[in-house]
């Protein structure tokens, strides 16, 4: 059974029965859907024409990925080439993951921002969890940082945020920003001082939102004044007509990054892939637009007009608000994180 077969069948036969990947190919493991068929039109189409190198996109949810590529790993029998890891992912498993040669890569150094290359992976798109508010429930007045959300006095009405994902140090850390801490000093978190600040705001909190589908359905039903939100998922809300904007100072930075297994079956030909990513600067736009997310390529950002850059987190003025988290401290306190929160949710 060819690789391209079993990409087809179903995952269960596929995972059964997966032979390496031919030099010619490099398999591709990331979430079906939307992003599977813009990267298909706009990369790896194109990157087979160019290169003779075919690209197999093997439809598969993150958690999924990871227990698969466990097993992969551990038995020698590596079938994907990339995969799609978090932050998180290049630090808690590192030792799955092949060096990157940054240095190698010159679309990379040529278009990438400043950390687009990690030692672990290559950023392939990046947003933030960001302050989203209804720019006609303040009588013109504009929330502008975290420190606003918390002020319900002059920004009055419900708000909205996650429990779901990564809330355990997402709202911490963003309740430290209210309460005056800089971006550059959140982590260590100070757990005390945050749930002390999140015990002021919860009487404010409408809706604790589970899904990216429900968070847009908030701010689209009007349940919310303001919330957090994936910033891809409020640009979507934007663009269907909601009177939406999003605050970036403060926004906790999210970066999908290209990864490389070791053991994988074409780890050049996947560097080759990456590198090309870049080189192609001129096609993120289109993606940008159809995904929601920005890249990280400069020239890529550059083919937007200078409004529609404003929407995205790799706009400098954006970027530069970011939270950069640290990754290393969140999964080493992971344990303790959630429990903290889950206390304090259910109290």
């Amino acid at each position: 059974m060819t690789l391209k077969r079993i990409v087809v069948a179903t995952l269960a036969a596929a995972l059964a029965t997966a032979l390496p990947a031919a030099a010619d190919e490099v398999v591709i493991a990331t979430t079906g859907g939307l992003m599977r068929n813009t990267l298909e039109k706009l990369v790896y189409r194109p990157f087979a024409k160019a290169t003779g190198t075919e690209i197999v996109p093997f439809d598969i949810e993150v958690p999924d990925q990871w227990a698969r590529a466990e097993g992969m790993v551990r038995t020698k029998r590596v079938e994907f080439d990339i995969v799609t890891a978090t932050g998180p992912d290049l630090v808690s498993r590192a030792d799955m993951l092949m060096d990157i040669p940054c240095g190698e890569l010159a679309h990379v150094k040529e278009y990438g921002l400043p950390g687009a290359c990690q030692p672990k992976g290559v950023a392939r798109t990046t947003g933030g969890m960001v302050l989203t508010y209804n720019k006609t429930a303040f009588g013109g007045r504009a929330p502008k940082s975290w420190a606003d959300f918390w002020n319900v006095k002059d920004f009055p009405g419900p708000r909205g945020l996650p429990d779901t994902g990564d809330r355990d140090w997402w709202v911490p850390a963003v309740a430290l920003l209210a309460d005056g801490v800089p971006k550059d000093k959140l982590f260590p978190l100070d757990l005390d001082r945050a749930y002390a600040k999140l015990d002021q705001i919860r009487p404010y909190v409408a809706v604790w939102w589970k899904t990216g589908n429900q968070v847009q359905q908030i701010m689209r039903d009007g349940e919310v004044v303001m919330t957090m939100s994936y910033s891809g998922r409020s640009l979507a809300t934007i663009k269907d007509g909601a009177p939406f904007a999003m605050a970036w100072d403060g926004a906790l930075r999210d970066t999908g990054y290209f990864a490389i297994l070791k053991g994988a079956p074409n780890p050049k030909g996947a560097l080759r892939f990456i590198d090309y990513f870049y080189q192609v600067s001129e096609s993120h736009p289109a993606f940008m637009r159809a995904v929601g997310y920005a890249t990280s390529s400069s020239k890529g950002l550059a083919g937007l007009p200078a409004d529609e850059q404003k929407l995205f987190a790799t706009e400098p003025a954006n970027y530069a608000g970011l939270v950069d988290p640290d990754f290393k401290w969140i999964g080493d306190n992971r344990d303790a994180l959630r429990a903290r929160w889950t206390a304090w949710l259910t109290k």
